[in-house]
């Protein structure tokens, strides 16, 4: 049964022009009524093109007239806007009443989402996003639909984006709903509205911070130790470099933050070459206090934690039960390391960096442990290390250097020793930045120490590092697998971009032909398997099975590495597979993933974060090539919990292992996360690269999700990962629970 009004099918034509007054943006009701925008304050056309310019985010549309029934309806919007991560707002005016609706907009899709309008709605305004800059109306729509439709989608929607209601059936959720209403004295709709608007808030950390603070930043822990004799205050022990220049009231900032941390045990040493060097009047006024000393080298005593500090910096409030939590839940942790923002002139928080747990890889690339890091006084003083000079590059760095050392002295066990507390521990003054050339000094260092044969180069960015892993001799064999089916538009450029453009050429191309029938196809396989003696052509005769047609090609692979391939990829340039296989062969590291564009050049896969949309999805999807990404990591080689299939690299060894791909329960979706997550568990590190670039025209040759068959056996997939993975699902150890798990963009939870 149709679910929407009569003419709900339509689209909304494209905006014309309207005259010379620019383009025309109209309203459709899903009626064939069609309500002009009016533009106000604020917004005006862009000269040229059927675009708009947003002065502020305060600009704003609106209607003449509103809505001729009340009810349940879906709202449908598409715009290209010049900002990523922003939202449209839509505002329902009925008398006194006022119905607001926020719609993120998502690159390339329309985004959807429900909304109950009571009677009277009399006008509608419509804010394009909440940011200045331009944007273009491709579809907005307003469509009714009946109140069984509109539950349906509700209920769905809070099993698939919210936290509270994973892994629960419809009707489970109806009743929770219903008895909670009841409860509040409240309809069940009105409480489901507000929890179905939830996840659709989009908190982008440069513009919504102060927000976040003010209303879903945890409270600070009670001091764990108060009253309670099983848990001792922490020693700490703080360092913070001085000289002639440094700022006594920036010190005192610090000093008072320390003493703000009820119930702590701490002592300062400011670290200079000498009193000469301190500012005029330190020596006589905050050195004359017995926790606070002026010293060239520091000795911390085995059972104190060292934070190094700069002049200014400040912890926040709670930081320290947050460690005694930490190391109380942790005892053989060395290093215990927070989350962090700045301060701006005004002492106003902003610019968080929401870090991952232990990453040794993104270590090498980035020292993005920054200044929230703790270290345990014994592993301080190292040969060589037991003096820091107060003209070391920057603070952050002292820790660092040491976060390396554990790495080299416990190598993959360093994970238990090294504690991620995902909370701001830490205020800084000013942005940490570890100098380029200094860290890839202590990178070389820290290789050299291990006997690994690595070369280091610059990074993408300009505090990053590259680390250039060096090939086996012999070059091993990689086995590229790429199952596919017709589509010889789609294979053609796929196979022969991957044989004229690989610098690598040690490699077989298995084409695993999963019942082609169209002639051309089935002559171009035939003939590119004549033409070239590193491409063979395999039969797989039975229903599409994405998992089984791999297995049976890796059976037949002769390579020590295994590389599963869409047949819609295209690499970029020739350094590619070099790229892969060099981390591949890393006896640590089980599967290793690409950077994929979109033929356009967005961002279509830098990653799976698990947990997005509910089992695991793209983190960064739809961002510009270009754009770094949040805290750098699109330009920085790193850990992930997963990587997609479309291209995909590990050794046979590890492939077997595990059993390869699950042909049983994941014939078509997540069968490459599932693959990594086995891999993880088998105790290998998974890894993504930005040096190995390929276009991803994404799904093309099998389609979309869009019949009631295929949209079955997805929700028997997605049930499959919840039951099998659990909560491991919404706790990605590369990602951070204070991020997004509804949106790819890293917003704010």
């Amino acid at each position: 049964m149709d679910t929407r009004a009569p003419g709900a099918g339509n689209d909304l034509a494209a905006p014309g022009r309207a005259g010379q007054d620019g383009p025309a943006i109209t309203l459709s009701l899903g009626i064939d009524l069609r309500l002009p925008l009016l533009p106000g304050r604020g917004i005006r056309p862009r000269e040229g093109d059927d675009a708009w310019e947003l002065q502020d985010a305060s600009a704003e549309c609106h209607t003449t007239r509103g809505v001729p029934l009340p009810g349940w309806y879906m709202i449908e919007l598409a715009a290209e806007r010049s900002v990523t991560t922003v939202a449209s707002r839509l505002l329902f005016e009925a008398g006194e009443r006022c119905v607001r609706v926020d719609m993120p907009l998502r690159v390339g899709k329309v985004t959807k989402r429900l909304v109950y309008l009571p009677f009277g709605v009399r006008r509608i305004r419509f804010k394009p996003m909440n940011a200045p800059g331009h944007f273009r109306l491709r579809h907005l729509r307003l469509v009714w639909v009946t109140p069984p439709f509109a539950r349906d989608r509700l209920v769905r929607r809070l099993i698939n984006a919210h936290s509270a209601y994973r892994d629960q059936t419809p009707r489970q959720v109806m009743r929770r709903l219903r008895q909670a209403g009841r409860r509040r004295g409240e309809r069940w709709r009105t409480l489901a509205l507000r929890e179905y608007e939830s996840t659709f808030v989009s908190l982008c950390s440069r513009r919504n911070y102060a927000h976040w603070i003010a209303t879903r930043e945890r409270t600070p822990d009670a001091p764990l130790w108060a009253g309670r004799g099983d848990l001792a205050a922490p020693l700490l022990l703080v360092v913070v470099p001085v000289g002639p220049t440094t700022s006594p009231s920036a010190l005192r900032t610090t000093l008072a933050s320390l003493e703000s941390q009820a119930g702590t045990r701490w002592r300062t040493v400011l670290l200079s070459e000498g009193e000469a060097t301190l500012p005029l009047g330190l020596a006589e006024g905050l050195c004359a206090r017995p926790d606070v000393q002026v010293a060239t080298s520091v000795a911390p005593r085995p059972e104190e934690w060292v934070l190094a500090m700069a002049p200014g910096d400040r912890l926040a409030e709670g930081a320290l039960p947050a460690l005694a939590r930490a190391l109380q839940a942790n005892p053989e942790a060395e290093l215990v390391y927070g989350d962090e923002d700045r301060l701006d002139a005004r002492g106003r928080r902003q610019a968080p960096r929401f870090k991952p747990d232990w990453n040794p890889d993104l270590l090498l690339s980035h020292a993005y442990l920054g200044r929230a890091a703790f270290l345990r006084g014994d592993r301080w003083a190292s040969p060589g290390q037991d003096r820091v000079p107060a003209g070391a590059p920057a603070p952050e760095a002292w820790v660092q250097e040491r976060a390396l050392a554990l790495l080299a002295h416990h190598g993959e066990r360093a994970a238990s020793r090294c504690v991620h507390v995902s909370r701001i521990l830490y205020h800084a003054a000013e942005a940490p930045a570890v100098p380029a050339e200094h860290w890839r000094r202590l990178v070389c260092r820290h290789l050299e120490a291990r006997g690994l044969d690595a070369e280091v180069s610059p990074g993408l960015l300009p505090d990053g590092v590259r680390v250039h892993w060096p090939l086996p001799e012999p070059a091993p064999l990689v086995s590229l697998l790429v199952p596919t089916r017709d589509g010889v538009e789609i294979l053609r450029p796929c196979v022969d971009a991957i044989l004229e453009r690989t610098d690598y050429r040690h490699f077989e191309l298995l084409i695993l032909d999963n019942q082609s029938r169209c002639p051309e196809t089935l002559a171009y396989m035939e003939a590119v398997a004549r033409r070239d003696p590193r491409v063979r052509v395999l039969r797989w005769d039975h229903p599409f099975n994405y998992s089984a047609i791999n297995n049976f090609g890796a059976a037949h692979a002769r390579g020590e590495l295994i590389g599963l391939i869409n047949n819609d990829v295209e690499p970029l340039d020739g350094h590619w597979l070099g790229e892969l296989v060099s981390q591949a062969c890393r006896p640590e590291i089980g599967c290793v993933g690409a950077k994929l564009y979109y033929p356009d050049g967005r961002l279509q896969h830098a990653g799976v974060i698990l947990g997005l949309g509910g089992v695991a999805g793209h983190g960064h999807r739809f961002f510009q090539g270009h754009e770094p990404g949040y805290d750098g990591r699109l330009k920085r080689v790193q850990n992930l919990s997963a990587v997609t299939a479309a291209c995909l690299l590990l050794r046979r060894e590890v492939f077997d292992a595990v059993g390869g791909l699950n042909e049983t329960d994941l014939a078509v979706a997540y069968n490459d996360v599932d693959l990594c997550l086995k891999v993880r568990e088998a105790g290998y590190r998974n890894l993504w690269t930005p040096h190995a670039e390929l276009y991803h025209h994404e799904s093309v040759s099998r389609g979309a999700d869009d019949t009631p068959k295929k949209r079955a056996r997805a929700l028997r997939e997605a049930d499959y990962m919840r039951r099998t993975w659990g909560r491991m699902l919404d706790q990605d150890p590369a990602y951070n629970p204070n991020l997004t798990l509804i949106h790819e963009d890293f917003s704010l939870r």
